[in-house]
């Protein structure tokens, strides 16, 4: 062996034993003295040991495959054995043989074949039979390592243990004792070996000595059981017991023949020998029936003490199971009748006992024995069982089937018939509900579990869900895994294709999750179900394809991975997301585990691309709501086993980032119900039973994999189903008709997934016993340590209580669901239960829940408590819900009462139901009003819950204000002048400042600065701490900090203080100072440490004080956000992979929490933990690109490129988030230090170093940090970062000084080389800078020209030409770049607008020439500016053509020419977002502009036909046959037939006759009618009927067009498709029509849409133009407040919806849903408080203020006798509608904004009529919604009683404001949106264009009839000159001819006290409604 060296251990060994084995081949043993021989022997059994471990510590579990020592070891043994005459050999030389087999075994580890292992085990046994014991028992050893070795090389090793006991077994029966007992010895040791077959085969053994009459025998066999007992550390029953089955026949059959063995065992057993044979009947019976053996089955029953027929009875399932799997032929009838006879025997009269009547008794559990031997490792068995079970359907009573008898259909029906019951009493035995079950009979089980399946057939589909709960429980069993997987093939087999789709799902993330704890065969059976869903059901599966887990990551999967990829193959990124967050958001735990999975693998590939693109632009694209929905569902998620899903999903949060959570809306889902009777009336109530089934039950039970809980479950459904009186005859063929309609149509109503899980136990007849609990002693809450216990101990408790039959009968099937431990099902019954105790239950048990709700809000204040926080949280939340629940029920049920008293034609029936609802409204509010309001504020606060805290407080004010009021009114009215001089006393006007106080901290932790700014309005002086407050919420940090200090002075001693200023500097970035002032804290007081920490921390690790940062973190205990990012950047730091691994999970899971705290809809209150999760998902990939970058090599381009695409990642991410100072600078800061971390010296980090400090300065310039800004540029100039002028200029500049900025900015440009000395050295250096900068770079340099032209025109010091010429200089470096075009376009636009009106047909047209070439180009290099651009050149352009002057113009010319040229150059969904405007001038007269407008409009039809043509069959459809207009429009639809592109001439043709039966339905007159069917009255719906049609239906979001991101090159504009992809079509429209009650009598017609959705609109008979055109300005102008950050963050929005015009009479209205006008909301407030909204004093008043010429009387009398009638009662709307109070405050806040939106849009448009029926509200939402636009352009000036008020702003409408008023919410809305509006005043303006040149607009006739109201309109062009005034900031009292220019703030204010004057409103029309 002399190349040993260069061999693996593995070949070493190999050779080596390879040597020995030619030694002995070759020569024979030289010395046969015994002791040689032994010696041999010894080195023999060492060999193994030596060459497997050297001289370590002997390992038999070493892992060194393919050694074959037997082999070698043969070869030697057989020398020494047969060296001499063997009866020669010494002893211990065969036992040294013998010993050393026994090691050979030990350490072998190749393949053994049956001839060898006959080999080895003929060898030991004659061993074992050798005459001398110490032989015998060395012997014995080496069968015990030849055991061992089976069960660690077989995979099913109780096959050969059986083969090896056929071989010992003979031994134990030996005729020679001392054989016996050796062997006994050895059976004791190969019952240690394992816990199954090996144990079972040795107990088995050893028994049948324990009945042999010799002593010694007997004793040794008891001696191996006591010491099997101890080793296994069981009991001798507990031993024994799993084999009784064996052990019980053997012994009972020896109970005459053997006593003393039988009472020996007895003894062993520690039980008696009656006990015993008790015990064992279910074994011992059916042998001894089968057997007919009478006199045994006598001394049993005399053993027993019991009759022979009691026993039979008692245990017929156990002994017919087996007579009935008898196989000999007759065995089984011959048997039976045995057992008739016996049976009869003993009854009186034995004759009517018949077989059948004997199965049915127990066929239940006879048919689940038979079952269960089905599963049986044994053939014959398992055949047997099958067989039986036949035999029994023959013999059971015959049913109602309609198979022929003894047919196979007639077997599977009956089986059918019992499948459910067998189920669930084999989940009981594999749940041990009966008595503990061994491994083995668990194995059995879950085998007959397919094996019933295959007996089932398809029908087994039924029990699907127990099916799966099974096989996933026993699948995470190691022992049980192979079986449940060998079943779960035979029941996926059995399925009709139509059933597998919904077990596709949790099938395969059940297999990938275990896959590694499966053993090879468990795979092989996994893989085996894989490849049949896939393979052989792939394209069957049809959507369900998308619930099949990813199998990629698996080796053994990857053929059917690749199946399944094919299958996918269409998939784009969308579906693939879609389908992943579908199965995120399932029930399904493990589902939703292995998606999280996916999604995190999803989103960290190339995918994110994909997830970038949907968190960019102004508005997110609607996917991301519910990425983000589904991960904060399943970060919310309770119970057992979801911490694995918690952790994941705080990661993919970490991936997707801290995005912008006001450009994506939540989705959050409540599907809670009101119980109005509370359980008195039948209808609600089964109502109630089937929204618990629908909503919470079917999932929890099809979810849940604890066998247990899903038939506590089971049983809940089962007992709601027969509530809600639905049985078998609703599935049976023939057997509805017997079904009342009701019953049927409630059962049709359940989805279908829900109907497939529930019918199985429509016949299931579960029973459970759960005995009333005792009365708990209230409270119960301090009674309980965990939230859990706490809710499921006061549910437990309120199921007793309630007492209304059917609410009784509901919640008490759910006594054993609550107690379990998914909380979830009681949370859900628990605000039904209190509402149903206090309503209907006695008065005890109301005090007693009031005692509850008070015990967890004083919790909640109580500072000793001892309550967990969670526990606190989690109860406060829970009590919370509870008073929204009742809340909610007493709004409802008054609303319902005075519903039911207006309804005269029920009187009778309403009395009593109004009676019994009083009464229950008096008993629940008598519970609510003794809760202490203030106690519930404190605790709200608290536990964060400041919503609620507001609400309260502002109730509160309401109603002090309120009545302040009313005596100020009183004492008005009867002149009291002392209480008037009380009530304007200073203390008077001071006494709610604490309460203001109040307010503004809970506006401040809300986080919400508009609603501070409201407040602080009413604090007459403002706390130091006030001012801080709204310091903070508006990101003045340094007003802040100025505030902290001076605090500080005054109480330097101050924690909080000090960590406010602490707050301060960490937001401004002065982590330098924020170092210091920490430092010099802690000097002084040291023991703040734990609280100073994270502060400490972050600043050390901002300045690179590692050291000092680790010494921190290890020296505290405390891990706030700070120290877990620290942890991670110390672990990068020190390069531990592995700690880096630790501290990141670690921090994830911390930083989570807060997330799992705030609930599902919780995550804006989360934001900051989001952020967190942010930075750690960052330090993660920055760390794993940037730590290598320094390393040379051949990888060094490769990971630069990396590096790149890692900083294109991370602005990516940056642009997505929350545009604020304080998170941006976060991220920034994190991202600098991780960079410094990498490898500061690297020039690419350096560089993306800079470039981060140059996004500092322009984040805190544009947040008015001019310092931080300041700084962050002089950083950034120390990194050398290109181009760092730039931001240094704009900072001069935003410090107001536009002159030093361009000085700035020149010096920097020389400085850098670019600074155009002159234009033909500029020239040059353009053509140098083409030739040789990359595209970003030539950007940079456009860039910079273009500031500075744009500098040097706000000087004002610069001619226009040399300005124009540093514009095309930018322009001309970068001519991709659309800003700059854009810029030079209006730049020329402006010039043109400043010359004086004589120029402009001259000199201006050049400029519009300019202005058009530019902005054309803009618009095909982008789409940022399209809204801008595209209508100025078409106002320009027609503008030009309709002047007779100007149209001949050679510039005319050309600019006709530029814009024929760019028709097919600009994409077509550009000219799409003018088309009003294009539209609109399709009867221009100059010819050749009308040919390339035709151009336009024909090409925009043609891309978008389905779109365009709703507009532009306005034209068509026009009533004026003979119009210029319609004649063009034909003309082009005419050349458009023969345009086959998108199917133009089809939609043509189609939505030609839909427009055509749309215009005849506006017109029809209903006469009296209130409903007409429309195919008995629409001629042209009776001549041809087109639906379904092709054509869509004209909902807003399916006309608006949508742009491309800015960010995405023009270059693929032509891919881009502009609208949704599915939008739905016409399906049908529904023939009957509501008739409305309104003057023009429109019709409300429905149609069905093809996505199975329900669409409403009002077809009506007048001219909606005006509408439709002005809502396309509201739809642009939203856009624009999108793009606003201020206006996004407050969501400011205008509620729009489609208006389409037929023509100029007719058009269609898209009915907003779930609205309300406000006059009948306030109508009914008033009738509630007795206040008449209209009578004759009213109308009185009205006239006399007419005759009142002085404002000020008319004023005064107005207020005195109309206005103080009518006190403002609006917020009463806003309390009933969302009584919850997060909803509250969003919808309240969402009116208001809405209402600011839309009164100033109103204001600049001159929008009038504003009356109270046409301002809608959303019950919903709480949005303002505006209708009827028909009082356009001041038109309400014009009236006979003119509108004197800019817009709608009544003590009402205010009063729906909140306490703060017009002050906060309201006016910085309306500040926010006016200077949008006068921002974007060009925009608007161009828009608004098209109310001019629309002559089909009727400028000159009034549009409705209003009586006299109406008088004659103003014209179009004057109007828009009053919209240029108002968007000037020009602002004209009423009547007035000039006004003042004002700032936007001023321009607010003078409109809001406008709108407000009480001389204004008092001169308003009656019919307004001024007082309301």
């Amino acid at each position: 062996m002399d190349d040993d060296d260069s061999l693996t251990d593995v070949a070493f060994i190999s050779r080596s034993l390879a040597e020995v084995n030619n030694r002995f081949e070759q020569q024979p043993v030289w010395n046969t003295a015994p002791s040689a021989l032994q010696a041999l022997a010894r080195k023999l059994g060492d060999l193994p040991c030596l060459l497997m471990h050297g001289e370590e510590e002997c390992d038999a579990n070493a892992n060194k495959p393919d050694l074959n020592f037997v082999g070698v070891y043969f070869k030697v043994a057989f020398h020494i054995l047969e060296s001499d005459d063997p009866r020669k050999i010494h002893a211990s030389v065969r036992a040294a043989v013998y010993d050393s087999l026994g090691k050979s075994l030990r350490h072998h580890t190749a393949a053994i074949d049956e001839r060898v292992y006959e080999d080895i085990i003929g060898f030991i046994t004659r061993g074992m039979r050798d005459e001398e014991r110490l032989v015998r028992l060395a012997a014995g050893r080496a069968m015990v390592n030849l055991v061992k070795l089976m069960l660690r090389l077989n995979d099913r090793p109780a096959d050969l243990v059986a083969v090896t006991f056929q071989k010992v077994n003979p031994l134990m029966k030996h005729d020679e004792n001392r054989v016996r007992e050796t062997t006994a010895i050895t059976v004791g040791l190969i019952g240690k070996t394992s816990t199954e077959a090996p144990l079972r085969e040795s107990i088995c053994s050893l028994i049948t000595l324990v009945c042999e009459h010799n002593p010694i025998l007997q004793g040794t066999a008891v001696l191996q059981l006591h010491a099997l007992v101890k080793y296994h550390k069981k009991s001798p029953y507990n031993l024994t017991s799993p084999y009784l089955d064996r052990i019980a026949p053997f012994i009972v059959k020896r109970l005459k023949t053997h006593p003393h063995g039988v009472q020996e065992f007895c003894r062993f057993l520690s039980m008696s020998q009656r006990d015993f044979v008790e015990l064992t009947l279910k074994h011992t019976l059916p042998r001894l029936f089968a057997e007919s053996d009478l006199r045994g089955l006598e001394a049993v029953a005399a053993e027993a003490g019991s009759t022979l027929a009691m026993l039979v009875l008692e245990n017929a399932h156990y002994i017919l199971a087996y007579v009935f799997m008898l196989q000999g032929i007759g065995q089984t009838n011959k048997t039976l009748q045995f057992i008739l006879n016996v049976l009869r025997a003993a009854a009186s009269d034995g004759s009517s006992l018949h077989m059948s009547t004997l199965i049915a008794s127990c066929a239940m559990m006879l048919l689940t024995e038979i079952v269960i031997c089905m599963g049986d490792e044994d053939p014959d068995v398992a055949e047997a069982a099958a067989q039986g079970l036949h035999k029994v359907a023959r013999l059971y009573p015959p049913s109602k089937s309609k198979h022929p008898s003894g047919s196979e259909g007639e077997y599977r029906a009956f089986l059918k018939e019992h499948m459910l019951g067998v189920i669930s009493t084999l989940n009981d035995m594999l749940q041990e509900v009966h008595g503990r079950q061994s491994i083995e009979s668990k194995q059995k089980i879950l085998r007959s579990f397919g094996e019933f399946a295959k007996q089932v057939g398809p029908a087994i589909s039924t029990v699907a869900p127990q099916m799966m709960a099974t096989l996933q429980t026993m699948l995470v069993v190691p022992q049980l895994s192979d079986a449940a997987l060998q079943s779960w093939y035979s029941f996926l087999a059995m399925l009709e294709h139509s059933d597998f789709g919904p077990l596709v799902g949790p099938t395969s993330a059940s297999f990938v999750a275990s896959w590694s704890q499966f053993s090879e065969r468990g795979r092989q059976a996994a893989k085996q179900c894989l490849d049949y869903m896939i393979k052989n059901l792939g394209k069957e599966l049809g959507p369900h394809i998308a619930e099949v887990a990813d199998l990629s990551t698996i080796p053994e999967l990857v053929d059917t991975s690749r199946a399944l990829a094919r299958l996918r193959s269409t998939w784009t990124p969308q579906r693939t997301l879609v389908a992943l967050l579908q199965r995120l958001e399932g029930d399904s735990l493990v589902v939703a585990i292995q998606s999280a999975v996916e999604l995190k693998a999803f989103l960290l590939t190339a995918d994110e691309e994909y997830i970038r693109s949907l968190t960019s632009g102004d508005v997110f694209d609607p996917l991301v709501g519910h990425i983000i929905s589904a991960l904060y569902h399943a970060s919310c998620r309770d119970g057992e086993g979801t911490e694995k899903l918690h952790e994941l999903a705080f990661e993919c949060i970490g991936i997707v980032g801290a995005i912008d959570p006001d450009r994506f809306e939540l989705r959050v889902k409540d599907n809670r119900m009101i119980m109005l009777s509370n359980f008195t009336n039948e209808d609600e109530s089964t109502d109630f039973a089937l929204h618990l089934i629908r909503d919470v039950l079917v999932g929890a039970f099809r979810s849940t994999s604890d066998m247990r809980y899903q038939g506590y479950l089971a049983y809940a459904i089962q007992e709601l189903l027969q509530f809600c009186k639905f049985t078998p005859a609703l599935v049976t063929r023939g057997g509805s008709g017997s079904v009342p309609i009701k019953v049927r149509s409630r059962w049709k109503s359940l989805p279908k997934p829900v109907l497939e899980t529930v019918t199985p136990l429509l016949e299931s007849r579960f029973s459970l016993d759960t005995p009333p609990l005792a009365p708990l002693p209230y409270p119960i809450y301090p009674n309980h340590a965990t939230y859990r216990q706490w809710v499921q101990a006061w549910t437990s408790d309120l199921i007793e209580k309630v007492t209304v039959a059917q609410g009784k009968r509901i919640f008490r099937v759910f006594a054993a669901v609550v107690r379990n431990k998914d909380v979830g099902v009681a949370h859900h019954l628990l605000p039904h239960l209190v509402l149903t105790v206090l309503a209907t239950g006695e008065s005890d048990h109301a005090g007693a829940i009031r005692t509850e709700i008070l015990a967890v809000l004083q919790d909640q204040v109580d500072p000793s408590s001892r309550s967990s926080p969670d526990k606190k949280l989690l109860s406060a939340q829970t009590v919370f819900m509870l008073l929204d629940h009742l809340n909610k029920w007493i709004r409802t049920a008054r609303q319902h009462v005075a519903s039911q008293q207006t309804d005269t034609r029920r009187q009778t029936t309403n009395s009593q139901m109004s009676s019994d609802a009083a009464e229950q409204l008096l008993r629940i509010d008598s519970v609510l009003e003794n809760i202490d309001q203030s106690l519930m504020a404190k605790a709200a606060f608290q536990c964060k819950a400041y919503a609620r805290s507001l609400m309260n407080l502002e109730q509160r004010l309401v109603a002090c204000r309120g009545r302040d009021l009313r005596v100020k009114r009183d004492a008005e009215a009867r002149n009291d002048k002392k209480i008037l001089r009380a009530l304007e006393s200073p203390t008077e006007s001071t006494k709610y400042q604490d309460e203001y106080e109040r307010l503004h901290e809970l506006y401040a932790h809300l986080d919400e600065p508009d609603g501070m700014e409201g407040v602080s309005t009413m604090i007459l002086a403002p706390s130091l701490e006030g001012q801080i407050r709204q310091h903070e919420s508006t990101g003045t940090w340094t007003s802040a900090q100025s505030c902290w200090e001076v605090r500080l002075q005054y109480e330097p001693d101050n924690l909080e203080y000090h960590l406010g200023l602490l707050r301060c500097l960490r937001n401004l970035g002065h982590y330098d100072t924020l170092r210091t002032h920490v430092m010099g804290v802690l000097t002084k007081h040291p023991d703040w440490s734990p609280h100073l920490v994270g502060y400490q921390v972050e600043s050390e690790s901002m300045v690179g004080h590692w050291d000092d940062v680790d010494a921190l973190v290890k020296g505290t205990d405390a891990r706030p956000p700070p120290v877990l990012l620290a942890q991670i950047l110390l672990a990068m730091r020190a390069g531990d992979n592995e700690a880096t691994r630790a501290a990141v999970s670690a921090a994830r899971k911390a930083l989570g929490a807060s997330i799992t705290a705030s609930g599902p809809g919780g995550y804006r209150r989360s934001y900051d933990a989001v952020l967190d999760l942010h930075l750690v998902h960052e330090l993660e990939i920055i760390n794993n690109v940037a730590k290598n970058l320094g390393e040379h090599g051949n990888e060094r381009h490769r990971r630069e490129q990396s590096f790149q695409k890692l900083l294109k990642r991370l602005t990516a991410r940056f642009d997505s988030t929350l545009p604020t100072f304080r998170t941006r600078e976060q991220i920034l800061n994190m991202r600098r230090t991780v960079f410094n971390l990498s490898d500061s010296q690297n020039e690419d980090v350096r560089d993306a170093t800079g470039k981060s400090w140059l996004t500092s300065a322009k984040i805190a310039r544009k947040a008015g940090h001019i310092q931080t800004a300041y700084s962050a540029v002089l950083q950034a100039q120390q990194c050398d970062t290109p181009f760092s002028f730039v931001e240094s200029a704009k900072l001069v500049r935003a410090r107001g000084d536009p002159l030093r900025a361009l000085q700035e900015l020149e010096k920097a440009m020389r400085l850098a080389g670019i600074f155009p000395s002159s234009r033909e050295r500029s020239q040059d250096q353009d053509e140098a800078i083409n030739s040789t900068s990359s595209g970003d770079d030539r950007k940079k340099l456009a860039k910079i020209h273009v500031l500075r032209a744009r500098y040097m025109d706000h000087t004002d010091r610069f001619e226009d030409s040399r300005v124009n010429r540093e514009y095309r200089r930018g322009v001309e470096i970068c001519k991709e770049w659309e800003s700059g075009f854009f810029h030079l376009g209006q730049f020329q636009d402006e010039c043109f607008r400043a010359l004086p009106t004589t120029d402009q047909k001259n000199r201006g047209m050049r400029m519009n020439f300019q202005t058009v070439v530019q902005f054309i180009r803009a618009m095909k290099t982008g789409s940022k500016y399209i809204y801008q651009a595209m209508p100025r050149v078409l106002t320009i352009w027609l503008d030009l053509a309709e002047d007779k002057k100007t149209s001949t113009h050679d510039i005319f010319i050309k600019i006709n020419d530029e814009v024929s040229r760019q028709v097919k150059h600009v994409a077509a969904f550009k000219w799409y977002t003018a088309f009003p405007q294009i539209v609109s001038r399709i009867g221009i007269k100059n010819r050749s502009a009308y040919d390339v407008l035709s151009s336009i409009l024909s090409r925009v039809i043609s891309e978008y036909p389905k779109q365009a043509l709703w507009p532009f069959c306005a034209v068509y459809n026009s009533k004026d046959p003979n119009s210029e207009r319609k004649l063009r429009a034909a003309a082009i639809l005419k050349k458009l037939l023969r345009d086959d592109k998108n199917n133009v001439p089809q939609m043509i043709t189609v939505m030609t006759h839909l427009t055509e039966i749309f215009m005849e339905v506006t017109t029809l007159e209903p006469g009296s009618k209130t409903r007409l069917r429309l195919s008995h009255v629409c001629g042209k719906l009776r001549e041809s009927n087109p639906f379904p049609s092709p054509a869509i239906i004209p909902l807003e979001a399916s006309l608006t067009a949508s742009l491309p991101l800015a960010s995405v090159p023009s270059s693929l504009d032509s891919g881009h498709y502009p609208f949704p992809v599915n939008v739905p079509t016409f399906a049908c429209l529904r023939d009957e029509a509501d008739i409305m009650n309104s003057l023009a009598k429109p019709k409300k017609i429905v149609i069905d849409g093809d996505d199975g959705q329900v669409y409403t609109f009002l077809a009506k008979k007048d001219d909606l133009r005006k509408d439709s055109r002005l809502l396309d300005f509201n739809v642009i102008l939203n856009k624009l407040l999108k793009s606003d950050t201020e206006s996004r963050r407050r969501q400011l929005h205008i509620r729009t919806y489609s208006v389409v015009s037929l023509n100029e009479a007719t058009g269609l209205i898209q009915w907003v849903p779930n609205t309300a006008p406000i006059r009948p909301i306030l109508h009914q407030l008033y009738g509630r408080r007795q206040v008449s909204v209209w009578n004759s004093a009213l109308k009185a008043a009205y006239d006399r203020l007419k005759m009142i010429p002085d404002d000020i009387e008319a004023t005064k009398t107005w207020e005195t006798h109309i206005l103080h009638k009518f006190p403002p009662v609006l917020h009463e709307w806003f309390i009933e509608t969302f009584p919850e109070p997060s909803v509250w405050l969003a919808s309240r806040t969402a009116y208001s904004r809405t209402a600011a939106v839309m009164s100033m849009v109103g204001y600049v448009v001159g929008l009038g009529d504003r009356h109270s029926e046409n301002i809608l509200l959303d019950t919903n939402c709480g949005d303002v919604v505006h209708v009827d636009f028909d009082c356009l352009f001041d038109k309400g000036q014009d009236l006979d009683q003119p509108e004197v008020v800019p817009f709608r702003l009544t003590h009402n409408i205010v009063d729906g404001f909140g306490v703060t008023g017009v002050e906060g919410v309201f006016r910085i809305s309306c500040e926010v949106t006016l200077r949008l509006l006068r921002e974007n005043k060009d925009c608007l303006l161009n828009v608004l264009d098209a109310f001019v040149h629309d002559p089909l607009v009727e400028w000159t006739n009034a549009a409705r009839s209003r009586g006299n109201r109406h008088g004659s309109p103003r014209s179009g062009p004057g109007s828009l000159t009053r919209v240029n005034e108002r968007l000037q900031g020009i602002f004209k009292s009423p009547g007035a001819e000039t006004g003042r220019q004002l700032s936007v703030s001023n321009h607010v204010q003078s409109l809001i006290l406008q709108a407000t004057d009480h001389r204004n409103l008092a001169r308003m029309y009656s019919g307004w409604a001024p007082h309301q």
